[in-house]
Formats: structure tokens, C-alpha cells, sequence
């Protein structure tokens, strides 16, 4: 038989919202049409793909077809966009905006042809996974990092690049001439954070594990104003990733850290039960680039994840 996108689109929405009414009205339809387009599908196929006794949810042929009808939507939609020579928008929402995350998002979607991203700039973490969550955006890209009471409950991740990050000091720090540095070695220095410490779990937790009990935070005012504040206090240090780039500025220098290294993690973020239809082709695009450019070495003997880092590591 040869498949009806429009009957299939249907499907994949009532799969995704488990709700024939939040699909119809996603869909932009009334929920008769949309009930009637599923229940064609369905006699097509010759098998129910929904139990809707009781609440929507999926039978088990409907488990087994909803992956295969994500990809025919996103197939239908990257031929139309090849034939048209455009490409299909996915608005992802970045944030960890000091340590640029559209450098790495842009090196992966640059092999994927015809897809067009609508970035948005984020507060935060949380503030993305209310966005994903109310379906406001498709996909969330930074560093992914467990949110509580159940805030990010409904989201799935994929950890995507782990990327070094070294200290950043002036060249008037005590440490400055040093060729590389350990954690460790910054223990009588202060940490600045460009932002409420508590907001920033990647520096909390990397100066919990290393002792550097003297720490400052303050507001983000960008990039130009962090470098500033490091060069005019000779006490200070930052982190800062290895390949983000920093201002050419005199009066600064930038010192690996080894024994451990310490990664920085970033991930996709998306919604489990609204993937966008061309997310496992980001997915791939992310794991080939990844793979070529050896984003996702990990040697525990060497290099420091925070532990709630850790568990992403079983996904890659």
C-alpha cells in the first residue's frame, strides 16, 4: 500500500500529544477530521494503533509504527525542501551564551543540506525546558543538568560534545607563566562566575571538587565585560572552553588543565513526546561530526565530568 503523509502526519501527532483534541488543534484541524484521517490509517493498515478507552495511548503496533512514520514525514518533508530548494526550519534555543554553543551546533547542521535553524537566545537551562516542554521551541542545545521538582520531567537529551575547558587568568596572576595547570593548583585563587553561582552548576560543582572555596559571581554583561574583570584582578581566574574564543586582548592568557582535565558537556535537549520530525537526522549529523572531530573522548583515568554528567555518557 502506499501511504497517505496527511493520514500519517495525523498519527504521529495524536502519538506525540496522546490526546486527540491537543493534536487536532496543533495540526490547525477540527478533531473529527483528525479522528476520522487515524481511523483510515488504521483500516488501511488492517490494526488499531490506538486504545482510546480509558485515555489515549498506543497499542503496540502503534508503538512499532511510530518511529518508521516519523522518518516517512521527515523524508516527504526533506524531498519537498530539496525539490523547492529551501529547508525545513527547527527552532532550537541555545544558552551558556559566554562559551558561544551556535560554534558547535553550526560545525554539525553545516553537513546536514537543506535544514534551516531559527536559533533563540535562552536565559537558562530551566528556562528552555519550560519552552520544550510547552512546545514553544523544538530542540534545546547548552549543558543539560537535572532540574527539581520534576521540571524536567517529559524531556529526553543526547550528550553530543564533551569540550575542555581551560582557566583563564591575567598575566599578573601568580600562575600566570605556568604551562598548564591542575584543578587543584587554583585553590588560593578566586573563582569569578558571570552570573549567580546558583545558576551556573558546571562552576559550582567543578569548585566543589576541587576545593576553590573563594568565589564570586555577578551579572553576565557579556564576554567583553568577563575578560575585563579577570585582566583588573590579578586574583581571579575563570573557566572558559579550549575552542571558544576569547577577545584578542592583551594582559590575559589562557592555561590548560590537566590531572584531571575537566569537560564541559553539551547536549540536545527535546520534548519525548514532540520530536520534531527531522531530529534524528540532527541526531546523526551531530554523532558524524562528532565521531570526525573526536568531540567524545572520555578517559576517567584523565579527564573530570560533574557525576550527573556521567549518565550521559550510556547514550553516545
Amino acid at each position: 500500500m502506499d501511504l497517505d503523509l496527511v493520514l500519517v502526519r495525523a498519527f504521529v501527532a495524536t502519538a506525540e500529544e496522546l490526546h486527540f483534541g491537543r493534536a487536532a488543534q496543533r495540526l490547525t484541524t477540527s478533531q473529527q477530521v483528525l479522528s476520522k484521517r487515524v481511523a483510515r490509517l488504521e483500516s488501511l493498515l488492517g490494526v488499531r494503533l490506538f486504545e482510546r478507552e480509558g485515555g489515549t495511548r498506543l497499542t503496540e503496533a502503534g508503538e512499532r509504527f511510530a518511529p518508521a512514520a516519523r522518518e516517512a514525514l521527515a523524508a516527504g518533508e526533506r524531498a519537498v525542501a530539496a525539490a523547492l530548494g529551501t529547508g525545513q526550519v527547527v527552532r532550537i534555543d541555545v544558552w551558556g551564551h559566554l562559551y558561544a554553543p551556535m560554534r558547535t551546533v553550526a560545525q554539525a547542521v553545516a553537513a546536514l543540506g537543506p535544514v534551516r535553524l531559527e536559533p533563540g537566545p535562552a536565559r537558562d537551562w530551566p528556562s528552555v525546558a519550560e519552552m520544550l516542554l510547552r512546545g514553544d521551541t523544538d530542540l534545546g542545545f547548552g549543558r543539560v543538568h537535572p532540574l527539581g521538582g520534576g521540571r524536567d520531567a517529559g524531556l529526553a537529551q543526547r550528550l553530543v560534545r564533551l569540550e575542555p575547558v581551560d582557566a583563564v587568568v591575567s598575566t599578573s596572576h601568580a600562575l600566570a607563566g605556568a604551562a598548564e595547570l591542575r584543578p587543584a593548583d587554583l585553590r588560593d585563587s578566586t573563582l569569578w562566575c558571570p552570573a549567580e553561582l546558583t545558576r551556573l552548576d558546571f562552576l559550582r560543582r567543578f569548585a566543589d571538587e576541587f576545593g576553590i572555596t573563594r568565589r564570586q559571581d555577578g551579572p553576565n554583561l557579556g564576554l567583553d565585560h568577563l575578560v575585563e574583570h579577570i585582566r583588573g584582578d590579578a586574583a581571579c581566574f575563570t573557566l572558559f572552553p579550549t575552542d571558544a574564543p576569547l577577545p584578542d586582548y592583551a594582559g590575559l592568557r589562557s592555561i590548560p588543565l590537566t590531572a584531571p582535565t575537566p569537560l564541559y558537556a553539551w547536549s540536545l535537549a527535546w520534548r519525548e513526546t514532540r520530536r520534531h520530525p527531522l531530529l534524528d537526522v540532527l541526531l546523526r549529523g551531530f554523532a558524524d561530526v562528532g565521531r570526525a572531530r573526536r568531540w567524545l573522548e572520555y578517559a576517567p583515568e584523565r579527564d573530570w565530568l560533574p557525576d550527573t554528567d556521567h549518565a550521559k555518557l550510556a547514550g553516545v
